[in-house]
């Protein structure tokens, strides 16, 4: 039988692990490419780039890149849409993967993230991924995960499309990069500072 503190640390280590192993095998996946080659087809493109932000909870895809794409082909709304709703759907995924797979570890774990470690780790690489694992894992209710998670991926959403649509069309990309490599920075920060100061 795990401890409570044996049962945690297993669960944080294979929530990290998942999204860490097909990063060390196959590194990151070409998704922009796979993008672009829909770009004749508007619904095929919106559909691939939602696809793929699905698959991120579990592949090494770049999600900042691929909602950026997708503001930059079909503008802010629709580009929202579809980034929304693959960041939505691969954090239920997410949610329920580490329900049941991590559910043998769970043990004596009584302890999961806040809703506030939740939105705010949406933007950061691999933490994000580890922390809807640990959600599912730790006995989160679905209904506030669905909540904030269909919230915090609202706002990350907003920012990468918005992103995409106000910079990428004229191609003036140099701001248009920025911002999606300042946004994890900027949520790692703040989580860093919630926690130095309890």
């Amino acid at each position: 039988m795990l401890t409570k503190n044996h049962s945690i640390i297993t669960i944080i280590c294979i929530a990290l692990l998942i999204p860490i192993i097909p990063f060390i095998i196959i590194g990151e996946l070409p998704g922009e490419s796979w993008l672009s080659s829909t770009d004749n087809n508007s619904f095929l493109f919106g559909l691939s780039g939602a696809l793929l932000l699905t698959s991120d909870i579990l592949l090494p895809i770049p999600s900042t890149i691929i909602g950026t794409m997708l503001g930059a082909r079909l503008g802010f709304f629709v580009g929202f849409l579809w980034c929304w709703g693959g960041l939505v759907v691969g954090n239920l995924l997410g949610y329920f993967a580490g329900k049941l797979a991590l559910k043998p570890f769970s043990g004596t774990f009584e302890q999961s993230p806040t809703l506030f470690i939740l939105a705010i780790t949406r933007p950061i690489p691999v933490v994000s991924e580890a922390v809807t694992f640990t959600a599912g894992a730790g006995g989160i209710k679905l209904f506030p995960f669905m909540f904030i998670s269909t919230f915090a991926n609202a706002v990350f959403a907003a920012v990468l499309t918005g992103n995409g649509a106000t910079f990428f069309p004229d191609n003036s990309i140099g701001i248009g990069l920025l911002l999606p490599m300042i946004l994890p920075v900027t949520a790692w920060l703040v989580w860093q500072y919630k926690f130095k100061n309890k």
